[in-house]
C-alpha cells in the first residue's frame, strides 16, 4: 500500500521495513516513516532528553562548527538569528552568544516560545533537527517565511545516498529520525520554497 509523502504529497512505495516501515518518494526522493509508527510526544521528548549534548563539550562544539563558523563568516554580530530546535543544550546559541551574536533559542519541548516564530531573522540554524520533522512541508514553509530577504538557513543532518546500506545504517536506528533526506530532496526543497542557492558539504546544508 502506497503512502503520501509528507514533504511533496506524492504517493510513495515501501522502501524498507524493520522496527519501522519506510517509504521512498519517487518525486522529492525523501524517505519517511509510516505515519502510524511515528513516536508519540512523550516518547519523543524522552528520547531527546537522553541526548548527551553538553554545551561545554569540546567535541560537541566542534561537531556544530560547520554551522557556527559559517554564520560568523557570513554575518556580523548585530544580525538577528534563531537557533531552531535548540534542544536541552542550546549549544549553537551559547557558542554564538559568547561571540556577542544576537541569537535566540526555540524548541517546542525545551524552549517553547511561539512568539519567536512570528519574527523575521537574518539567519536560522537548525542542527540535527530536520530529520525529526513529522510535517516537513509545513516546517520548511515556516522556516523560509521567517527569513528576511537574503536570509540564510543553516542545517545539519546525515544525508542518505546509494552507497549506504540502509538496513545497516546507524542513522535510521533512532526511532525519532522519521524523515531522511537525499541531495535530490534538498534540490526539491530549494526550488519549492523559493531559495536561490543550495550548497551541501557532507552533513552541512546551506539554503539561501
Amino acid at each position: 500500500m502506497k503512502k503520501k509523502c509528507p514533504l511533496c504529497n506524492t504517493l510513495a512505495e515501501k522502501f524498507y521495513e524493520d522496527t519501522q516501515r519506510y517509504y521512498r518518494c519517487p518525486n522529492c526522493d525523501g524517505i519517511f516513516v509510516d505515519e502510524r509508527q511515528l513516536p508519540n510526544e512523550e516518547s519523543e521528548k524522552e528520547r531527546y532528553e537522553l541526548h548527551d549534548d553538553n554545551a561545554e563539550d569540546v567535541g560537541y562544539i566542534k561537531f556544530v562548527s560547520p554551522i557556527t563558523k559559517n554564520i560568523m563568516n557570513d554575518f556580523s554580530q548585530d544580525a538577528k538569528g534563531l537557533d531552531f530546535g535548540a534542544g536541552t543544550s542550546q549549544i549553537i546559541t551559547k557558542v554564538l552568544q559568547k561571540k556577542a551574536y544576537d541569537i535566540v533559542s526555540y524548541d517546542p519541548y525545551f524552549h517553547p516560545y511561539p512568539a519567536l516564530l512570528d519574527q523575521k531573522y537574518d539567519y536560522i540554524a537548525s542542527c540535527e533537527v530536520i530529520e525529526h520533522f513529522y510535517h516537513p512541508a509545513q516546517e520548511f514553509k515556516r522556516l523560509s517565511s521567517m527569513l528576511k530577504e537574503k536570509g540564510k538557513l543553516y542545517l545539519m543532518t546525515d544525508i542518505y545516498d546509494e552507497s549506504i546500506d540502509f538496513g545497516q545504517w546507524y542513522y535510521k536506528n533512532d526511532p525519532t529520525h522519521v524523515f531522511i533526506y537525499t541531495k535530490k530532496t534538498f534540490e526539491w526543497i530549494r526550488e519549492e520554497f523559493g531559495f536561490k542557492n543550495l550548497s551541501i558539504d557532507k552533513r552541512f546544508i546551506l539554503l539561501e
